[in-house]
């Protein structure tokens, strides 16, 4: 069910959109309103969760570290994986944001004749980072659809990713990858025992919903053919606060865009969030730098502290009859 669930949902949501566009003209509901209210969802959404973890007060440094710490002089420190400093947790993050440097030392660990072995394991790493960076230049190349004139950045980031020019229209690369990245992490989902015993309705619906939105814009670039022109005049409306519904677009647009708008509704309140709760990780973003600076706990409230002269105050006798050495006779 849990795989199961997800993926009518999907499906529902996609003959919802198709039977609205259809059956009801419901053309300003899908071109407009919902994308409004998922932008606004999105917004307000991420806004409440960054700033909900950002006054959550951290009582101790816990940064995730596996390098030598800054410690005496003669011992050499790893400044990237156990930084000290601002600088340190700049690269390292850097180095966890743009390229997953902690998933790429993912080994595979097995047990063979009583032995434990690791094994090089560095698909999921690929899969990864492929999916994350496609999506990206994915989403940056429909950003022309929002602009007059197409900046010349986007149009260089369009002509590297069809640079093999195979057919009419260019085939993009990152479309193919997207879609084998995506498919690649639901079958590692289903195929290992392990992953799908710990896996959720919530891990596979992003799934569903993200493959629903890459073959349907496939399907409209390749096969099914949509009102280009206008695309642009519906998106140029809505950036601009004055919409507008063009004829002639097609059922599959609204399909393909209810999709966007459900992906982005849903990503404040699901494991997607991960995009912002990676800056706002204290494992992540502290310096270990424990030994130079004390850290003082943001929890801690005034307490009476019963030292030491007031202890001996009031157990000397017991002290002395036990043979214990006091301070003060």
């Amino acid at each position: 069910m849990k795989i199961l669930f997800p993926f009518f949902a999907v499906i529902a949501l996609i003959l919802l959109a198709f039977a609205g566009i259809k059956t009801a003209n419901m053309q300003f509901l899908f071109g407009v309103v919902i994308p409004y209210a998922a932008l606004g969802i999105f917004t307000l959404g991420v806004i409440y969760r960054v700033v909900k973890w950002g006054t959550s007060p951290v009582p101790f440094r816990i940064p995730t570290t596996c390098g030598q710490q800054k410690s005496l002089p003669w011992i050499k420190q790893n400044k990237i994986e156990n930084p000290s400093g601002s600088l340190g947790v700049i690269i390292r993050m850097a180095l966890e944001v743009l390229v997953f440097r902690s998933l790429f030392r993912n080994l595979k660990t097995e047990l063979k004749e009583g032995k434990v072995v690791y094994g090089w394991e560095k698909w999921l790493w690929m899969a990864g980072l492929a999916f994350h960076w496609s999506f990206l230049i994915i989403l940056v190349r429909h950003f022309r659809f929002f602009m007059q004139d197409v900046p010349s950045v986007i149009k260089i980031i369009e002509s590297l990713d069809s640079f093999l020019q195979v057919g009419v229209p260019l085939l993009y690369l990152t479309d193919i990858i997207l879609l084998l990245a995506v498919t690649y992490l639901f079958i590692r989902r289903v195929y290992l025992p392990q992953i799908k015993y710990i896996s959720l309705a919530a891990d596979y619906f992003p799934l569903f919903l993200i493959l629903g939105i890459a073959v349907t814009g496939v399907l409209m670039r390749y096969f099914f053919k949509v009102h280009i022109v206008g695309v642009k005049v519906l998106a140029m409306g809505l950036v601009s606060f004055t919409p507008s519904i063009p004829e002639g677009i097609g059922a599959l647009f609204y399909v393909h865009l209810f999709l966007i708008c459900v992906l982005f509704a849903y990503f404040p309140f699901s494991k997607l969030m991960h995009l912002a709760g990676v800056f706002m990780s204290p494992t992540r973003n502290l310096a270990n730098n424990s030994r130079e600076v004390r850290h003082i706990n943001p929890w801690n409230y005034p307490v009476h502290v019963h030292t030491y002269e007031e202890y001996e105050n009031d157990f000397r006798d017991k002290m002395k009859a036990a043979g214990l050495p006091v301070e003060k006779e």
